[in-house]
């Protein structure tokens, strides 16, 4: 596969993936290949004559070759609903039997909709029919500040395509939290890596993904260090909030793992987050076991809208929860930022 510059937005989280609980709902047709491999977490693969009964055994999706007009289609419920950044239409190893072109609606709705039942949604051009090349990620940036539940991925007229990635950033739904008590640091409930030290091994948005992580891989892991510092990774949590327990998870980092860690918070409503004496600390330096689930007490004194996790020498962490409640502006913050970004399709179904 081509080699190219990756933009910008293909940092944030992948709202689509299966390892943040996305689902490929429906697809009019996938003879050749299933469609669940669209959104796979892992890079697509290939291995040359595996042949089964309908052909060559590809790890995306494949339509049958058409004989009339038309176009086939594949709908996505994202494991993330929120504002998309962009979109990736991956088409690796598909070379005489790529689509030329594809296009991408999206739509925000209530509940767990069937796919018949989305048929009648007000779907949202946000990537026009636009062409693709073989074997390569073909990348479209999307310009919309609506919060979305669902994608639609259009090919024209037929042909494969390994992986779909949707960038973007979550919005939660105030509605099925508890603002008293929640993982102030979670993806799910609207925090964002806000900066990062190093990410030569995997991505620090891993560190506050949904549920726990299954393999090394899919934590956080920096490169070996060889001077005298340590390597961190700050986040912005969902919102103005007062932490209590935090959860410093080693599970799978064996021979890897850091040796201590240490965590410190800002107030970015009361000072800049780049000056290092808005800084505080809420964590000690604390020793670290590997492959351990670490729950930690933690300084609750103090507002905070931003926490920096120091982990020294350097080394991987699977998962990084902060637990606590948010504060008034916080709880706020998380409603307004829930209602201005719903289309107005999906608010009219909220009332």
């Amino acid at each position: 596969m081509a080699e190219q510059e990756r933009p910008l937005w293909t940092s944030k989280p992948d709202l689509a993936s299966r390892r943040v609980g996305g689902s490929v709902l429906w697809a009019n047709d996938e003879l050749f290949a299933e469609r669940e491999n669209l959104i796979r977490p892992q890079a697509a693969e290939f291995q040359p004559w595996s042949f089964g009964h309908k052909g060559q055994v590809y790890d995306g999706w494949e339509t049958r070759r058409r004989r009339e007009d038309g176009f086939d289609q594949a709908v996505v419920r994202l494991g993330l609903p929120g504002v998309l950044a962009g979109v990736v239409v991956d088409t690796a190893f598909f070379t005489g039997n790529y689509p030329p072109f594809a296009s991408i609606e999206a739509c925000g709705v209530e509940g767990y909709p069937s796919p018949a039942e989305l048929s009648a949604a007000d779907w949202q051009t946000v990537v026009p029919k636009s062409p693709l090349n073989g074997d390569s990620e073909n990348f479209f940036a999307v310009a919309s500040d609506h919060r979305f539940t669902h994608v639609r991925l259009t090919i024209y007229p037929d042909g494969g395509v390994a992986r779909l990635r949707v960038f973007g950033t979550p919005v939660a739904d105030p509605r099925y939290l508890n603002p008293a008590a929640m993982d102030l640091a979670a993806l799910e409930n609207g925090a964002e890596i806000a900066g990062c030290s190093n990410m030569f091994y995997s991505a620090p948005a891993n560190l506050i993904s949904p549920g726990p992580a299954t393999v090394m891989g899919e934590g956080w892991e920096t490169a070996r260090r060889r001077d005298q510092g340590n390597d961190w990774v700050s986040v912005k949590l969902a919102g103005p909030a007062v932490p209590w327990l935090a959860e410093l998870d080693t599970s799978h980092f064996k021979g890897n793992a850091p040796g201590w860690a240490s965590l410190s918070g800002c107030d970015a409503t009361k000072s800049d987050v780049d000056d290092p004496a808005a800084w505080f600390e809420i964590l000690s330096r604390t020793r670290l076991q590997p492959d351990t689930r670490h729950r930690l007490l933690v300084d609750g004194a103090r507002r905070l809208t931003h926490v920096r996790l120091d982990i020294y020498p350097d080394g991987g962490m699977a998962r990084f929860r902060l637990h606590g409640a948010l504060t008034e502006r916080g709880r706020d913050e998380l409603t307004d930022r829930f209602h201005e970004t719903l289309p107005r399709a999906h608010a009219a179904e909220i009332g």
